[in-house]
């Protein structure tokens, strides 16, 4: 951590550095500061950093760039880095073996999702709850029941994971608190059920997608809608924001994603170019490219500066159900309904 802070700027505009952070995954550094009596905190992301690469000649190009890291916190700045590709050099070879088997509801689940940290996840269900259970023991925590019909949509507001949201058929989402289960906001709106949810970067905001055709934006404080996101023409089943906040992609069975402005709620573009409705929609880490999956059995890679097509991928056999990129924004992996390839492809 840092000790002796560093200001720069003049007036209401000084800023004085507080700590330094590692941030393994994705690797990269954290700075709190503070700002006109503010506390603020940005990130220096090091997507590309290698085992090989230059420490020296990096922390000089961080320094040129960033003019919180002084020279007075050079040394600094190469331990963290130096850290951090030890972390990256570090190859092992993981081997996976079934660690619990949960009977989790009494009927069908619909999703599961993890806390930051792992210690702990939520699962939906046909039997209209969501259900809190400690990873390591298996342990029921909570059960977060209210719904009127099936939980198919469920996140926590990671990286923080004190809250939970939970998106149903019954067209409502609602807010609970993820350590007593206190339900904060029922999210009252659509005219259809809710398939797909998100929480804002900055826990701030909850997104809902629906079969009614639209996107909402909620307010966590105080339970009111913020902007209704409109424009499709069919069903919205996938939805992600950027790591920015200020950008929200949504993915609906018109064939088509937009991008909308979530200061505004407006669109900024919509990509089009699938033949068949999109499954996945997401940005990559850095919010430069936008990744869609699609029932047309491809996967599209476009610009997210200005919505045009990058490439193409194609291959698979049947239709796309899911795809992502690793943290670089360098790989992706897609998920097809095409089953394995044959034993001579393996």
């Amino acid at each position: 951590m840092a000790t002796n802070p560093i200001r720069v700027g003049s007036g209401s505009e000084k800023m004085k550095l507080k700590s330094l952070l590692l941030r393994y995954y994705p690797p990269g550094i954290m700075l709190e500061y503070e700002k006109s009596g503010e506390l603020k905190t940005k990130s220096i992301d090091l997507l590309d950093l290698h085992p090989s690469t230059d420490v020296n000649a990096l922390v000089e190009e961080i320094q040129r760039a960033e003019p919180l890291i002084t020279a007075s916190r050079s040394d600094q700045v190469k331990l963290l880095i130096r850290r951090l590709q030890e972390k990256l050099g570090q190859h092992s070879n993981h081997k996976f073996s079934l660690f619990k088997v949960l009977r989790a509801h009494i009927l069908p689940l619909t999703n599961v999702a993890l806390n930051k940290s792992g210690s702990c996840f939520i699962t939906g269900s046909y039997d209209r709850t969501c259900k809190v259970w400690n990873t390591a023991s298996g342990e029921e925590l909570l059960t977060l029941d209210g719904h009127r019909n099936v939980v198919y949509a469920i996140a926590f507001n990671n990286p923080y994971g004190d809250k939970i949201a939970t998106g149903s058929f019954d067209k409502t989402c609602k807010l609970w608190n993820a350590e007593t289960g206190a339900c904060y906001h029922t999210f009252r709106g659509h005219t259809a059920e809710i398939v797909c949810l998100s929480f804002n970067p900055q826990s701030t905001l909850v997104a809902t997608g629906s079969m009614d055709t639209t996107s909402k934006l909620w307010d966590i404080q105080n339970g009111e809608e913020v902007f209704t996101l409109t424009g499709h023409s069919a069903e919205i089943i996938s939805l992600s924001f950027n790591t920015l906040g200020d950008r929200i992609i949504t993915g609906s069975f018109d064939h088509t994603a937009v991008v909308w402005d979530t200061e505004t709620g407006r669109k900024v573009y919509t990509v089009i170019g699938h033949c068949a409705e999109i499954s996945t929609a997401m940005f990559n880490w850095d919010c430069s490219m936008v990744l869609t999956g699609s029932m047309d059995k491809t996967c599209m890679l476009w610009d997210a500066t200005n919505g045009k097509c990058i490439a193409t991928f194609t291959g698979h056999d049947d239709e796309i159900l899911d795809c992502c990129f690793d943290y670089t924004g360098k790989l992706i992996a897609t998920a097809s309904a095409d089953g394995p390839p044959p034993d001579d492809q393996l």
